[in-house]
């Protein structure tokens, strides 16, 4: 589902299209691979299985609310344990990869668990800031979406976002190259994938997505020393999403199309992440 987050100015001008070339498959990288966005793409074959048994789409959008913060009194504290076995994990733990801090407050990434957190995310989701996730209607349709990604082999991880102990955001940290977004672009081994909605008015609108985009992306290149770089692609329509994400550091790249969309997408280069 596309990236939702309201964060910024909507009226921030979007980058002109990028061109990825006639195929997105073929090309050659820097030296490096840090600096590009072509390659020849040659995953290893257990990779190009994992992304062959995957027909789902998760290409659309992904999108602190005081009346369920006793219920989220112990997240933080918690965090250390993750909802996924390690065996399964392709992420390598999001769970453990510890706070972020921003001069906004400390943030935790904390594992989805359904029947704790399904009404706060089905709130959130029925939010109109949150149409292009799509996930708006009765409870069952946001569980439905994050019990396939519970269910699946740990190649996507749905999280609250807990700032200073408030539950805030909901994100999905995925494995962009084992996503049939890879199909779309020339995606390299490790690229993590990221998608955010800030849950309530109140947190929107003054910078806090890009903020903390910027402090999860750094989080995840810290932790996944595998991972060049951290790919988004949200709906090009999406003008302030596309604002918090150039915010934080990423690049535009180019326009994809994609099944659900036509997005943009978007790249922040672990050799450049001390630049922008």
């Amino acid at each position: 589902m596309p990236f939702a987050d309201p964060a910024t100015d909507p009226g921030t001008a979007v980058p002109v299209t990028a061109d990825l070339g006639s195929d997105a498959g073929e090309g050659e990288a820097g030296e490096g691979g840090c600096g590009e966005d072509t390659m020849d793409l040659r995953l290893p074959d257990e990779l190009l299985a994992l992304v062959a048994d995957d027909t789902s789409d998760r290409h659309g959008a992904r999108g602190r609310d005081q009346g369920t913060a006793q219920l989220f009194a112990s997240l933080a504290a918690t965090c250390g344990t993750s909802v996924l076995p390690t065996e399964a994990d392709l992420l390598d733990r999001v769970a453990d990869w510890g706070p972020a801090e921003t001069s906004a407050g400390v943030l935790h990434l904390v594992p989805v668990r359904v029947a704790r957190d399904l009404p706060l995310i089905s709130r959130w989701m029925n939010d109109p800031a949150a149409a292009f996730w799509e996930l708006s209607g009765p409870q069952n349709v946001t569980e439905d979406h994050l019990r396939a990604q519970l269910a699946g082999d740990g190649r996507s991880v749905p999280c609250i976002g807990v700032l200073d102990g408030t539950p805030m955001s909901y994100w999905e940290i995925y494995r962009a190259d084992l996503d049939p977004l890879a199909r779309h672009y020339p995606a390299r081994p490790h690229d993590t994938g990221l998608h955010l909605l800030v849950g309530t008015v109140a947190d929107r609108g003054r910078g806090l997505g890009g903020l903390l985009l910027r402090a999860v992306a750094d989080l995840a290149l810290a932790q996944r020393s595998s991972c060049a770089r951290v790919i988004a692609e949200p709906d090009i329509r999406n003008t302030p999403s596309i604002a918090a994400f150039l915010t934080a550091g990423f690049r535009f790249s180019a326009e994809v199309d994609l099944p659900a969309k036509r997005a943009a997408l978007m790249v922040r280069d672990r050799s450049l992440r001390h630049l922008l």
